[in-house]
């Protein structure tokens, strides 16, 4: 009831009366569990002698944002098996720098349209822009771009709800999954070097291939979350509103500013408020016991917003990681631990480098913010600007030099 009425700070709320600065005892769901922050906590975490996932995702997550048998269900050797394809895609700088470079184009391709137009909603739109890209990039046919990027924000807008939204999710889900199980099907009959067809190769620990519907699941689980960068383009136009100064230093299109910019939205705004496992066997954790099944939950904003990691946690600041990369377990806007290894998502470097392009293009974008409510309820999760953040666009405007995240990506260089 606390988490339904509280959303993101929850957690925060629990911290202030609790005696341990990085673990909590509470109960969600009927269940005993315990929270933890802090990078020690992050390594607790991730250790698969401590806590696994199998069995910990709640059904309507699985039935909304995951899918069912998806990756993140997975632990040991068959969550490793997985992984191996998630970060041949995911982490490699060439195939992030294309898929930037895409997003970057789909977005001036929109920018005249938008132009024509009296307002419009930047969530939508971006949705629309980076479901075009991620499509083409993987070699996903779409023929129902906006259609198709509204059942994409679905799945991410309706997992924390009972309500329509989540029913919304449900029905997005079914139509995805039977639209991509389709594509694998042809993909094993024609295979070709797309991410489409690698995903379509993929094989359980045992040699086996993945199930078609298995198989699109975890072409959703590519896709997907690539299309929830939208909620970082709304925050990072939130982000320009209220500081226009930010705004001014993104116009000049330098990468590490951009970078940094990114970093900061992740943490600054709330998106996963946490993550959660099951306990394998009872342990201790700064010397509080964690007795064995019990729910432990790493707290992702509580943890972006600890003032021992981030001076003045509620200022948005991005010089703060100008000169410095978050430690691997400091900054977990999507989670902590070895990406390559781990449940750390791996589409990491896309999200940096989608979000610095973006960034970029939009302090270079003319527009106007038209009165609207603006208000970010940390009651809704995952949250939004109540409008959705709406602009009035005039046009691009002119501005020497292309330093943007696409083009270093594109050159093989590491975004994040």
């Amino acid at each position: 009831m606390g988490l339904a009425a509280q959303g993101y700070s929850w957690f925060p709320g629990r911290w202030r009366r609790s005696a341990n600065p990085d673990v909590l005892h509470t109960r969600l769901m009927g269940k005993r569990a315990v929270g933890l922050r802090g990078p020690a906590a992050v390594n607790f975490f991730y250790d698969e002698d401590h806590v696994r996932r199998h069995g910990a995702i709640p059904e309507p997550v699985q039935g909304t944002l995951f899918g069912h048998g998806a990756i993140h269900t997975l632990d040991g050797i068959d969550h490793r098996n997985r992984k191996m394809m998630f970060v041949s895609v995911l982490k490699d700088a060439r195939q992030v720098g294309q898929l930037a470079e895409r997003v970057g184009r789909a977005w001036d391709d929109a920018v005249p349209e938008w132009a024509g137009q009296p307002s419009i909603v930047l969530f939508d739109e971006s949705a629309r822009v980076i479901t075009k890209a991620v499509c083409e990039w993987a070699g996903v046919p779409v023929t129902d771009v906006a259609g198709t990027a509204a059942d994409l924000t679905a799945l991410v807008d309706g997992f924390a709800t009972a309500g329509r939204r989540h029913w919304r999710a449900r029905k997005a889900r079914g139509r995805l999954e039977r639209w991509l199980t389709g594509l694998i099907e042809q993909a094993r009959r024609s295979p070709d070097d797309s991410v489409l067809s690698q995903v379509a190769s993929l094989t359980e620990t045992d040699g086996r291939r993945l199930e078609p519907k298995r198989a699109a699941v975890e072409l959703l689980n590519i896709i997907r979350p690539t299309v929830a960068v939208s909620w970082f383009v709304t925050f990072a136009g939130h982000a320009l509103h209220r500081w226009p100064e930010v705004r001014d230093r993104l116009r000049d299109g330098d990468l590490a500013y951009a970078v940094a910019f990114a970093h900061e939205l992740r943490r600054f705004y709330p998106f996963a408020p946490f993550v959660g496992g099951v306990a394998v066997q009872e342990s201790f954790f700064q010397d509080e016991r964690i007795p064995k099944g019990a729910m432990v939950l790493l707290d992702i904003y509580g943890q972006n917003h600890d003032e021992r990691l981030w001076p003045e946690p509620y200022r948005f600041d991005p010089d703060r990681f100008l000169g410095r990369e978050p430690g691997r377990d400091e900054l977990i806007a999507q989670g902590g631990g070895d990406p390559r290894a781990g449940h750390r998502c791996p589409g990491e470097d896309v999200t940096l480098a989608i979000l610095a392009t973006l960034a970029v293009r939009l302090a270079r974008l003319d527009f106007t913010v038209p009165e609207q409510d603006l208000t970010i309820s940390l009651r809704r999760i995952p949250a939004l600007p109540r409008s959705r953040m709406m602009l009035a666009v005039s046009g691009a405007q002119e501005v020497s030099g292309r330093a943007t995240a696409e083009v270093a990506a594109a050159d093989g260089e590491p975004i994040g």
